[in-house]
């Protein structure tokens, strides 16, 4: 698996022979994929108000997401392509742990629980789609292996399951509690019993 990495990555990185202007491209999507994909979810917040309690959920999620991937790179501590000396860094990165990457898991997060919202779907293509090119642009400048993309995706599918199934859970479960408990029936158990005459 690792060998099959590196041939992809060498196939896909600028390596230590770039072209100048494929590295500036790479390097503007690298960097600027994320703030479009912040960027879309705050336009469509703003053109569906009625989406915007769960584009807050979506928004909990990539924080977990962060937060999850951040903890397995640290604990896993796989060095980036530009620390072993298969490419320079042509952005600015730390020498942190590769795998998954944070930026991959935290953008097919979003994507993904959009895709789940029929409603959303478009705008998660959009999202996947700069997802992926965002993917190749962290790999072309060196800060990234595939296997590390790909590593995102999938923590990001485990996500997007416990995401709808805890979706649907208190759909289920806890919804229906809250309707049965809600506050006419709380008024009413507080007014006294209507006598007869």
């Amino acid at each position: 698996m690792k060998a099959f990495d590196l041939l992809l990555f060498h196939w896909m990185a600028a390596g230590l022979e770039p072209r100048p202007w494929l590295v500036a491209v790479a390097g503007a999507i690298a960097v600027g994929g994320p703030w479009l994909c912040a960027a879309l979810l705050g336009w469509i917040a703003w053109r569906q108000p009625s989406q915007r309690g769960y584009l807050m959920a979506v928004l909990g999620f990539a924080a977990l997401a962060a937060l999850l991937a951040h903890s397995i790179a640290a604990a896993l501590n796989l060095p980036r392509p530009f620390m072993l000396g298969l490419s320079p860094p042509y952005i600015a990165h730390g020498a942190r742990g590769s795998l998954p990457s944070a930026h991959a898991t935290v953008m097919f997060t979003v994507a993904l629980l959009c895709l789940a919202r029929p409603v959303l779907r478009g705008a998660g293509a959009a999202i996947f789609a700069i997802a992926v090119l965002t993917g190749w642009g962290r790999i072309h400048v060196g800060v990234h292996f595939p296997g590390d993309i790909l590593a995102g995706l999938l923590l990001a599918l485990a996500l997007a399951g416990l995401f709808v199934g805890l979706r649907h859970l208190v759909r289920r479960r806890v919804a229906p509690l809250i309707a049965r408990d809600g506050p006419g029936r709380r008024a009413m158990a507080g007014r006294p019993a209507r006598r007869g005459p």
